[in-house]
């Protein structure tokens, strides 16, 4: 696999991404939240929400682009997307806190995203969801490698997307608190676990089987 042979480069490029990403966190929290970020958020000019966005999906894009170049084939690319991604949110949060020292707690709510909605939840869950996918991705990748891949099911595909969808729907669901300036609700642990263990029980079993039969699907 191309992709495991460029991981190091992956990791480099995602490493170095975050630090763009979170330097440019420090700006607007210097301009927007002098006295510390916090809920209810500061509202911000329109103008500047539509930059934001794009700046989003700016880094997205660079992410997907560097992935796709780094893999042959389609499952690869998105493995390698997966890996670049996690790493680079991860790093996003060491370098805040390298620059800010925020955040105080795994605890703390944050931001997440904006596309299409605005995302939000405490920073411990994103960090679940990165580690995740830069565990799986990397096994995935390693596995591959050794010609040991194989595809993944239907149903095991559908499981995939559900818990993916559930943990979207866990940051999502509550976002016109973040549009209308209150403090955040709780937040859904139930359905976010419920996503993260549907991902995780269906990666185990895939592992698990192929350990078993690793020439078969």
């Amino acid at each position: 696999m191309r992709a495991w042979r460029l991981l190091p480069w992956l990791i480099l490029y995602a490493v170095a991404m975050a630090y763009v990403e979170s330097a440019v966190v420090v700006y607007l929290r210097a301009l927007y939240y002098p006295d510390g970020f916090a809920f209810p958020l500061a509202p911000l000019p329109p103008g500047m929400v539509g930059i934001e966005i794009g700046r989003e999906a700016a880094t997205l894009a660079m992410l997907l682009g560097v992935a796709v170049l780094a893999g042959a084939e389609r499952w690869e690319r998105f493995l390698a997307f997966c890996v670049s991604f996690g790493v680079w949110d991860l790093f996003y949060y060491v370098w805040l806190w390298v620059f800010l020292r925020w955040p105080p707690s795994l605890l703390t709510w944050d931001v997440l995203f904006l596309i299409p909605v605005p995302w939000m939840g405490p920073v411990l869950a994103p960090v679940l969801v990165s580690v995740a996918l830069v565990g799986g991705g990397t096994v995935l990748l390693r596995r591959g490698a050794r010609g040991e891949l194989g595809t993944f099911a239907l149903p095991q595909r559908v499981l995939l997307v559900a818990g993916a969808l559930l943990i979207l729907a866990s940051f999502t669901l509550d976002f016109r608190v973040a549009l209308n300036g209150m403090d955040p609700p709780p937040f859904r642990w139930g359905v976010f676990g419920t996503g993260m263990g549907l991902g995780l029980a269906t990666l185990r079993r895939r592992f698990d089987r192929r350990r078993r039969s690793p020439a078969t699907d």
